[in-house]
């Protein structure tokens, strides 16, 4: 078994269930009713709380593509609004309320056995992880398990999916890539053309992701002139072959430093969770656009 390929596999399974906390009215709403109005303070505050009442410094090094004076812009503020704690209950609250919407389950109606089930089987393979040196996924590894299944889902998809970002970070600072660059690096393979790129799905391009990682025009075009001054991009601000080529290193050393979890899963535990897992997916899918900035790509069959 190719467990990089299947840590891939997998996170294009289990990322469209931890994204809810992004993309759906009820996550936005339990974060509101937290005091969290606004999408990014109820984004920085949730995605950061595990962590405590951290200073902007290390939000910035953990989540490392923001801007720094984009995540300034809510941290430390969101703490004089929500307290960790409250930020948690909140992100948890939306979560499970939008995957059971999604999956069309009705005030009071049993949670199915195949959910069940894969909820159990995801949070197994999470109690494997190590959190040494993941930043996100440490503290995240830290909280309660929950009880309920569709909590307990969600939860084992954010552990999982943290640990993944953690590794993705890893390999982008071995590639002595900032933040800024890497975001631009990831435009610029897109830019170069549908068969240079096929190592990753379509992303956001330059326009949709420069205002929501708080970057100004000056620091992406400086971006891209590192990178110009490396081979790796081009003229025209498309990848180069060499440029390409990072990129795919950078995903393939991701999806190792994620296949962990799975080593001792088996090829058919595995398949047996990924067929659990994908119509939950699939369901949780129609609440992200595609593509998306996170870049997990759609179910087969599904349009944005």
């Amino acid at each position: 078994m190719d467990n990089a390929a299947t840590a891939r596999q997998l996170w294009t399974l289990f990322e469209p269930v931890h994204v809810v906390s992004y993309f759906t009215a009820e996550a936005r709403a339990a974060f509101e009713q937290a005091g969290l109005r606004g999408f990014w303070r109820g984004y920085f505050a949730g995605r950061a709380a595990p962590m405590g009442q951290v200073d902007a410094p290390a939000v910035v090094a953990a989540f490392f593509v923001f801007a720094p004076t984009m995540v300034s812009r809510a941290i430390p503020g969101v703490w004089e609004l929500a307290t960790p704690a409250q930020a948690l209950a909140a992100r948890q609250a939306g979560a499970v309320a939008a995957v059971r919407r999604l999956l069309e389950l009705a005030p009071g109606d049993q949670v199915p056995a195949a959910v069940a089930a894969a909820s159990d089987e995801l949070a197994a393979a999470a109690s494997s992880l190590d959190g040494a040196g993941h930043p996100l996924a440490a503290p995240n590894l830290a909280l309660p398990i929950p009880d309920e299944p569709i909590a307990r889902l969600w939860h084992a998809a954010t552990l999982l999916r943290e640990h993944r970002g953690d590794g993705h970070v890893a390999t982008l600072v071995a590639a002595d890539l900032d933040g800024a660059e890497a975001l631009a690096l990831r435009a610029a393979v897109d830019r170069a053309g549908d068969d240079t790129h096929s190592h990753v799905a379509a992303g956001w391009n330059r326009e949709q992701m420069q205002p929501v990682r708080g970057w100004t025009d000056a620091q992406w075009d400086a971006a891209d002139e590192r990178l110009t001054a490396r081979g790796l991009l081009n003229g025209e601000r498309a990848a180069t072959p060499a440029g390409v080529a990072l990129h795919r290193e950078i995903e393939h050393a991701t999806d190792q430093a994620a296949a962990r979890p799975w080593t001792s899963f088996g090829r058919e535990r595995v398949s047996a969770l990924a067929q659990l897992l994908r119509p939950i997916a699939g369901a949780c899918a129609t609440a992200m656009p595609f593509p998306n900035p996170v870049g997990v790509p759609a179910p087969a069959g599904l349009t944005s």
